[in-house]
């Protein structure tokens, strides 16, 4: 499978819930994905997309899916894939990854920060891969640095949906929607309690 035909012809959702258990990478340091909030276009009122709002900022929304927009805050940059035909305006937020490859240079890149706060949100994802830039944004996922392993997969044990963090909208109804899916029990989940971390950090795990 390519990332052509990954990223398109199936609701943003379900691919959304298809990335958790995947490996990111860039320039070959990464881990697996835990979390992923889908943005369903100009309909969605959480979406840069909203409405039809189209600029250079959010043109990689536009994009055939399986294009990048990165997007900056303030210093912090953030990791969207698009995910549906050329300018039907959807895509995906990476949140969190588990870090499983060059761990140590992750470390360095957070400043020393370990556990899960290395990577348990989506900026600091980006702050551990060593994202620095727009670079890539409007790039082909195919031809950038970027890599997602679509051959492996890692089973969720369960697949929590829920709302979206950081939307404070008027549209309640946009604010609430279950459109964030994480590996339930992950340790390395945006809003994770020490509590509910399951065993295997609800990996199904096989000989």
């Amino acid at each position: 499978m390519n990332y052509q035909t990954f990223f398109q012809n199936r609701p943003t959702t379900e691919i959304a819930q298809d990335l958790l258990g995947r490996m990111l990478t860039y320039h070959g340091i990464g881990g697996l994905i835990v979390e992923a909030e889908a943005y369903l276009g100009k309909k969605d009122f959480a979406a840069h997309s909203y409405n039809g709002r189209r600029s250079p900022a959010n043109e990689g929304l536009y994009c055939e899916g399986g294009h990048l927009y990165i997007y900056a805050q303030r210093q912090y940059f953030f990791f969207d894939i698009a995910t549906q035909e050329k300018d039907v305006p959807e895509g995906i937020l990476v949140r969190a990854i588990e870090p499983k490859i060059g761990i140590e240079a992750m470390i360095k890149n957070r400043s020393g920060k370990t556990g899960p706060l290395l990577t348990n949100g989506p900026a600091k994802m980006m702050q551990a891969l060593g994202v620095t830039s727009r670079k890539w944004d409007l790039a082909n996922l195919a031809d950038s640095p970027f890599e997602i392993d679509l051959a492996h997969k890692i089973i969720p044990r369960e697949i929590i949906a829920a709302p979206r963090i950081g939307i404070k909208q008027a549209d309640s109804y946009w604010a609430k929607a279950p459109l964030r899916f994480y590996v339930a029990g992950n340790p390395y989940i945006s809003d994770m309690k020490k509590k509910n971390i399951q065993e295997n950090n609800g990996w199904v795990l096989t000989k």
